[in-house]
């Protein structure tokens, strides 16, 4: 429960030494820069923004590149890439990487530039054959599109929008003659045509063809179709050439895809590096770095510095007013848990942190809620897997999350054993149908089956509860002890634990609820007499003291009748903890409907293959679904009746000056901080 205390650090150091210091510095990974001292007239800040600016374009085009390579080499990632972690390299070859940084920009834009002449070359082609579309119709004419007639004559190229016949034209024409009309081609769609006429009847022809829906072409050219579409069919050629050429010069920048991913990290650092540099005060030989540092680290970082540069070092403890970066100290059961106590929020100014007693109650609930031992088993040899294979090279929030899972599946199979629930009760139906089984259950249940016992399962589920919520108010008068305020313990926990411990024995000793309970205990009367004294006089503390931040005494007993109704709030959390039996009994019944689903088929020579397949696929799906239901409700009973009691967050994580990749680590870097 405990976090790493912290420590200011101030550096004095010589600008020249600048570069050097911040990467020591950002390779240790254990300073917050912050800025802690005021600007005055000697002692400023610099602004980096147009720098970092420039810095985050080249991170994006180094990443559209990379995009296009994946595109054009068909790259696809297994759903396992994510656990191959990061590579690690030499520090000189980060160190070296600016003689070649701008030559790899410069490829990025290249690679970018190409994909911009494919997409124009694209249109291009689209257009082009749209065109040659359009012209098709028209190859058998020889003149031009835009042919409007000679001397004495005039001409008409269109189409009308449905078949005609020479002689249906001429019928249409005979008024007008002389007239020559020539059909160039025609379909259901369409009949295109040439018309000739005199110039005198010009205008009666065309007034004529407009009657019948006659249309010019939507492209006018002056050259023929037949010659306009053997230029078109050229230009679609080289368009295309043009982008077989790009993409294989694309392709051949793939044994550059190492260095533009080492460019998204060398900028990276870069970013983190400038934001250090903007919280620096400077002079003109001299700048003054700030922040904060564990307390563990402190005087190791101190003599390092020491010993590698001219500077001075002073670590002081935090002042009452500094915000202070909150930095996690759990053991490996617990430490899993951190991301999910952050999620919520990190601890605020003064409180302890929750992870230790947190993670008892987390991997309990969930295992209950998914409550299956093959369940459990899969999940727990997924992650194992993962550890083993993956576990040196992946960072820590996803090693975090398998070691999380791995304790969630290990909880799980020991409720699933208790219940006997193993991929629901497939032992049981396998030994029925294929063997004749008759002895059932298979394997008897070390405590009972909830299905056949619901009432049990909910009074367990409660109980749970009631433990968990009490938890939570221990954690509370642990703070408060921490404060020294021994009145708020008795007034703000010690009450409320001997009312609701009284109210809980109270109601045990009333036949009505044991009877819904399906629970039976025989209390002396003595006990529940003790009780109800307990119950009235605690209550009564609670109405007299939980006002107390008040003057007015009226106002004092109406805060503490406020507060004493808050006990329904309590009634309400407890019957919260229903959803325990509600999610456990639906893994384990949807489990049994899919192997009595399963069981059906398995007659005939295909039986145990098609029995097979239903059970796979039925169990991977509800194994998915209450899963998540499980992680989904776990988190809702820490977050809303755990930290209810006691929890209010509002922290800040510490967030170390360091070495914060995707892709490369530093070999010569120790990185502190969240990698």
């Amino acid at each position: 429960m405990a976090l790493l205390q912290m420590q200011r650090i101030y550096i004095y150091a010589l600008n020249k030494d600048r570069k050097q210091i911040l990467d020591f510095l950002q390779g240790q990974g254990v300073v917050e820069v912050r800025t802690m001292l005021k600007e005055d007239s000697i002692f400023h800040k610099t602004d980096f923004t147009a720098k970092k600016h420039e810095v985050e374009i080249n991170i994006e085009t180094a990443k559209e590149a990379l995009d296009i390579l994946n595109v054009h080499l068909d790259e696809k990632q297994s759903l396992l890439s994510m656990l191959n972690g990061r590579k690690e390299i030499p520090f000189e070859v980060y160190q070296c990487f600016h003689e070649e940084y701008q030559s790899i920009v410069n490829i990025a834009k290249r690679i970018i530039k190409l994909e911009k002449m494919i997409a124009e070359n694209k249109a291009e082609i689209l257009k082009l054959q749209t065109q040659i579309e359009i012209l098709k119709p028209w190859l058998k004419l020889d003149i031009p599109l835009d042919f409007k007639g000679t001397k004495h004559t005039s001409g008409f190229i269109g189409a009308f929008p449905k078949p005609w016949t020479l002689e249906e034209i001429y019928e249409k024409k005979a008024l007008y003659m002389p007239l020559d009309v020539e059909i160039v081609s025609s379909t259901k769609e369409q009949t295109c045509i040439f018309v000739m006429c005199t110039n005198e009847n010009r205008d009666k022809v065309f007034e004529k063809l407009r009657d019948l829906d006659f249309s010019l072409p939507s492209i006018s050219i002056d050259k023929s179709p037949a010659e306009e579409y053997n230029l078109l069919e050229h230009g679609v050629e080289e368009a295309q050439t043009e982008i077989n050429n790009a993409i294989e010069e694309i392709k051949s920048y793939d044994k550059d895809r190492e260095k533009l991913l080492f460019l998204t990290d060398y900028d990276t650092m870069r970013i983190d590096k400038y934001e250090a540099m903007g919280n620096l005060l400077q002079s003109k030989n001299v700048f003054i770095l700030t922040g904060f540092i564990p307390k563990k680290d402190g005087e190791t970082v101190k003599n390092l510095l020491t010993s590698k540069f001219e500077l001075a070092v002073e670590l002081t403890e935090p002042k009452k007013k500094d915000e202070v970066p909150i930095l996690y100290k759990n053991n490996g059961f617990s430490e899993p848990l951190e991301d999910i106590v952050s999620s919520y929020s990190p601890p605020g100014k003064g409180e302890m942190d929750p992870t230790m007693v947190m993670s008892l109650f987390y991997y309990a609930l969930f295992g209950l809620m998914l409550s299956d031992a093959g369940y459990g088993f899969v999940l727990a040899l997924i992650c194992s897997i993962g550890l083993i294979k993956f576990g040196k090279t992946i960072k820590r929030p996803l090693k975090n999350t398998l070691k999380m899972y791995l304790y969630c599946g290990i909880a799980t199979m020991f409720w699933g054993v208790l219940f006997s629930s193993y991929f629901g009760d497939i032992f049981d139906v396998v030994g029925q149908t294929f063997f004749g089984a008759t002895k059932l259950p298979v394997i008897p249940p070390v405590w009972f089956f909830p299905v056949e016992k619901p009432m049990l399962m909910l009074s367990f589920s409660m109980l749970i509860g009631v433990i968990h919520l009490l938890a939570g108010l221990a954690m509370n008068g642990y703070q408060m002890a921490k404060r020294k305020d021994y009145k708020g313990i008795i007034y703000d926990v010690v009450f409320w634990y001997v009312l609701l411990i009284s109210c809980v024995i109270l109601l045990l000793s009333l036949e009505m609820v044991q009877n819904i309970l399906n629970i039976y205990v025989n209390l002396p009367e003595f006990v529940v007499d003790i009780c109800s004294i307990l119950a009235v006089v605690s209550a009564v503390g609670i109405i007299l003291t939980n006002g107390r931040e008040s003057k007015n005494p009226f106002k004092r007993i109406l805060k503490g009748l406020y507060a004493l109704y808050g006990i329904s709030g309590y009634l309400s959390d407890v019957l919260s903890y229903s959803r325990l039996l509600a999610l456990g009994l639906a893994t384990g019944v949807i489990g049994s409907v899919i192997n009595q689903m399963a069981a059906m088929t398995a007659g005939g020579p295909l039986g145990p293959f098609i029995f097979t397949i239903i059970v796979i696929f039925g169990h991977a799906l509800n194994l998915a679904i209450n899963f998540l239901g499980a992680y989904v409700h776990t988190n809702r009973l820490q977050y809303v009746e755990f930290f209810g009691k006691f929890y209010e967050g509002g922290g800040k994580l510490f967030k170390p000056f360091g070495v914060n990749t995707k892709y490369y680590k530093i070999k010569e870097s120790r990185n502190y901080g969240d990698n």
